[in-house]
């Protein structure tokens, strides 16, 4: 007969999820109700302002996917693409890849823009493919690679592909409240998050923005959405404007409740403060790190201060010292992925894990763990 579970107290310093502060747990645990309560209709229309407020973004169509963030990927992609368009995709880690997935599920041609995993995205290298390609119909890039702890220059390549006359889209899975992300200012056209990340909060939602291009674009589709569940013309029924909605889904309510109160913690802070804390956070771990004669595998500007990909000294066993954090200090970090499998480890310092306190265990766990 299986019994409850109890998961121990673990300390999330890995690339997501990260640790789950005790107010947006007690909100989680708050009295289920209906999806369709005009209560939970008000508190949806609170979400959708908060999410604006975080993504920098006056979007109409702002909204959390009842989905994790690899389906926040997925929507982007099945709501712009019919088969035939072709879409530029930038790579340098494993999400890029993924975009290219998506290009090509959708009956797309996927031109790829390769750079190595660990750099950010070129621009000169963008251009040529613009160049070579003016009949794209989309530019998609990762800013904040989590395979890599690299972030690009969302600016500059968003406006790139408004320049040709593209969309573009934005996975800021690992980036969203982390470091600076201007939906509006920077004229991206769609962009997707995760709740588990800077945000802090419980994993499985997926915060997605559209630009009004965007939406005029789903709007004048061919084809219908090849996915039922992600087509947006379908969901903003439900997550659009006024006191009537349109039931699609039953919304994940209580894991909303948990999104709300991390979105209002992340307003009491304020944006800046955040990036602040993020940035201020990561250079005391990099000089801890740097003291225990570990290299982080990013060059300096495109560091990203949430995600440090850290180079695993010759001679050191990967998964016997990941395994040895977290069975005698309850500490998970993160494995390399793909070809840096076994050649870094990935420390977070997202939302609520980005503390000094975190540090200080996470620096005295490797140092004891290294002796050994």
């Amino acid at each position: 007969m299986s019994s409850p579970f109890y998961p121990p107290l673990r300390t999330l310093m890995g690339p997501g999820p990260s640790d789950v502060s005790s107010r947006v747990l007690a909100a989680a645990a708050r009295p289920t109700i209906g999806h369709l309560d005009p209560l939970f209709v008000c508190l949806m229309d609170d979400v959708k302002r908060l999410l604006q407020f975080a993504f920098q973004t006056t979007n109409e169509l702002t909204i959390p996917l009842s989905a994790p963030g690899s389906a926040g990927m997925e929507a982007a992609f099945v709501n712009l693409l019919e088969p035939g368009d072709k879409a530029i995709v930038c790579q340098n880690g494993v999400f890029g890849g993924r975009m290219k997935e998506n290009v090509e599920r959708c009956g797309g041609t996927a031109v790829m823009v390769q750079d190595r995993w660990g750099d950010p995205v070129d621009p000169e290298k963008v251009a040529k493919a613009i160049q070579t390609h003016p009949d794209a119909k989309i530019l998609a890039f990762v800013h904040a690679e989590t395979s890599t702890g690299v972030r690009s220059d969302a600016e500059t390549l968003c406006g790139m592909a408004k320049s040709a006359g593209m969309l573009s889209i934005v996975d800021a899975v690992t980036s969203l409240a982390g470091i600076d992300l201007q939906v509006d200012a920077w004229g991206a056209d769609v962009v997707y998050s995760g709740t588990q990340k800077c945000l802090s909060s419980l994993p499985g939602i997926a915060p997605i923005t559209f630009s009004s291009n965007a939406v005029e674009m789903i709007a004048t589709r061919k084809r219908k959405v090849q996915s039922w569940f992600l087509d947006m013309n379908l969901i903003m029924g439900y997550w659009g404007e006024g006191a009537m909605r349109a039931y699609h889904h039953t919304a994940p309510v209580n894991a909303i409740y948990a999104l709300h109160e991390a979105l209002l913690m992340l307003e009491e802070e304020g944006l800046k403060a955040s990036f602040a804390r993020h940035k201020a956070n990561h250079l005391v771990l990099t000089e801890g790190l740097s003291e225990l004669g570990l290299k982080l595998a990013v060059s300096e500007p495109w560091r990203l201060p949430q995600l440090n990909a850290v180079q695993i000294p010759d001679g050191q066993d990967d998964a016997a010292i990941r395994n040895a954090l977290l069975k005698e200090f309850d500490l998970e970090v993160g494995a390399g992925l793909g070809e840096l499998a076994g050649k870094q480890w990935r420390i977070g310092l997202m939302g609520s894990s980005c503390n000094t306190t975190n540090i200080n265990r996470c620096l005295t766990a490797l140092e004891a763990v290294l002796r050994q």
